[in-house]
């Protein structure tokens, strides 16, 4: 009997029949899905969270919330300090503990953020494939083997920003910059001024000050003030821009920000401008050219230094003037510290600003902004299949993040509101970080967990562990700005404090809004909401008799 004789004596299936039969179908491929994603590539590979929509389910959550979806997860989760995302065709190893975070920081050889980095690069700056292969060269070299170009770099700029007579150089430059142009803000008529977006303002100031004592008075923004508009657009479209995924029309105007500035920055290197510049970008310069790169590729690579120089001093800086401002009684005992420092001299010593001895509650602060802003990820490439702590295997080619925005939201580490401002956590006597915060091998970003007065010098304090502060990352990749950075901020916070009050246009108490973590955590996160205030000069200080073009910075 041929098939179709036989298929013809069955009963007809009823439509509630075939509907049945599809959602049979589907919630079997759907279970089978789950539990592929759900399966451990070891036995000893971390705790697998499975997503909710099988293989891309993560990669959604990431792209719809942005930094949001991985905080949710570790919070939900608080009793793993490892747990794998399953991603299509690889892992990813997020870590929420401050020991596990110290262990990855220490296996930078077998964990390694620097392979990363040519992929990256070339995506965000639009670097061509000839310079990605000069870059891919010699990435992490043994000790006495070839050096590439970003092993030659780095090593540059950890030397030129780290405690000693250039960081002492740059940050005396960027504090008189930053003056004149507050200075020059403070000559406006008018007792009031009109409402001004506090953030925006931060902007202008910190973004033409940097340029001018990075790149000098010629610089690209100062010949172009259009560009300090190209440059916020390039930055509030990096996470598109990392996508890779047709930029000149999937984030066209970050896309078009990041060529006008790449354009002007070749127009600025070509014309040998960059000769009245920085000593640092001078030799970031000569770096670049030795290692073969071409001078348009050279000046893509130099937004990146101006990015790094603007972006999270800017919005830092925002968020410690909001928080300071917010609170008259908070104010007035900043305000009592900086003045202290100023008539020691008279002049601002910013070894005494960041001292907690002498600027306690302008150092905590500091801190508690940062700890609250930074949920950034300290990303690494696993080289080679590797056991993390004696316990935990990583698969090779995985991707491991440690997640600084489950770490500083970890009511176990900073108490039961640790999602609050309380600066008081960082004082001096009820701080909890450890001593040995800054070293590379365990702690997270050093000026967290110890205390500096700008001159490298650490002063004890009580403990935790020390990679629970994750502002400036940890490890081999410990940001090597944080000291200048810690520097510029509270210079800038000093120069607005002393000579300006501010309050809310309909006279209430300014409000603090919520960070706007929905988007990619790349930097210190911005405020959900723009805030206005009323700026206007500060009668004390003009009675005083102090200058404002005057005032003098010292090291």
């Amino acid at each position: 009997m041929a098939l179709s004789d036989q298929a013809s004596g069955w009963p007809p299936l009823s439509s509630a029949s075939t509907t049945t039969l599809i959602i049979t179908i589907l919630a079997t491929l759907y279970l089978l899905a789950h539990h592929l994603s759900a399966r451990k590539l070891d036995p000893r590979e971390p705790p697998v969270l499975a997503p909710a929509v099988p293989a891309v389910g993560h990669l959604l959550g990431m792209a719809l919330r942005g930094g949001r979806y991985i905080k949710g997860l570790g919070l939900r989760h608080p009793h793993l300090p490892i747990f794998t995302l399953p991603v299509p065709g690889s892992r990813i190893y997020v870590v929420a503990d401050p020991s596990l975070a110290a262990a990855v920081q220490r296996a930078s050889r077998a964990l390694s953020f620097t392979p990363i980095v040519p992929e990256v690069t070339r995506r965000v700056l639009g670097l061509d494939d000839a310079t990605v292969a000069i870059t891919r060269r010699d990435l992490d070299p043994a000790p006495g083997a070839p050096r590439g170009f970003l092993a030659d770099i780095q090593d540059m700029v950890y030397e030129r920003l780290g405690p000693g007579e250039y960081l002492a150089e740059l940050t005396l430059a960027a504090a008189r910059e930053m003056r004149d142009d507050i200075a020059a803000y403070h000559r406006r008529p008018g007792a009031k001024s009109d409402a001004t977006d506090l953030l925006s303002w931060v902007r202008h100031l910190v973004t033409s000050s940097t340029a001018k004592y990075l790149y000098g008075p010629t610089n690209p923004l100062a010949q172009d003030a259009a560009l300090e508009h190209a440059f916020w657009d390039f930055d509030h479209g990096l996470g598109s821009l990392l996508t890779g995924v047709a930029p000149s029309i999937t984030a066209r105007r970050a896309y078009r920000g990041r060529e006008r500035l790449a354009a002007a920055l070749l127009a600025y290197l070509e014309a040998g401008r960059h000769g009245t510049g920085s000593a640092i970008v001078r030799r970031r310069v000569e770096i670049a050219l030795a290692h073969g790169w071409s001078l348009p590729a050279v000046a893509r690579e130099e937004l990146s230094f101006l990015f790094a120089g603007i972006v999270n001093a800017t919005t830092s800086t925002f968020w410690i003037l909001l928080q300071i401002y917010a609170d008259p009684a908070l104010l007035a005992v900043v305000r009592a510290e900086v003045s202290a420092v100023l008539e020691q001299l008279p002049r601002l010593s910013i070894p005494d600003l960041r001292d907690e001895k002498t600027c306690p509650v302008l150092v905590a602060v500091y801190r508690e902004c940062l700890r609250l802003g930074s949920d950034t990820y300290s990303t690494r490439l696993v080289k080679d299949d590797f056991v993390l702590a004696d316990r935990y295997f990583l698969r090779k080619n995985a991707v491991v993040q440690i997640a600084g925005g489950v770490i500083h939201a970890d009511k176990r580490i900073w108490g039961d509101d640790a999602e609050s401002f309380n600066y008081t956590r960082f004082l001096p006597q009820n701080s909890k970080q450890q001593q040995q915060g800054d070293k590379k091998e365990g702690g997270g970003g050093g000026d967290g967990g110890v205390s500096s007065n700008g001159r490298g010098e650490k002063t004890k304090q009580p403990t935790i562990h020390p990679a629970a502060f994750r502002a400036f990352g940890g490890g081999k990749t410990l940001c090597p700005g944080r000291h200048f950075a810690m520097n510029e901020i509270l210079a800038f916070v000093a120069l607005v404090v002393l000579q300006f009050d501010m309050e809310a246009p309909d006279g209430a108490k300014i409000e603090v809004p919520k960070k706007n973590d929905g988007v990619l955590p790349v930097h210190i996160l911005e405020p959900m909401r723009p805030v206005e205030v009323l700026i206007t000069k500060r009668e004390s200080f003009l009675k005083s008799g102090l200058n404002a073009e005057n005032l003098e910075f010292v090291m």
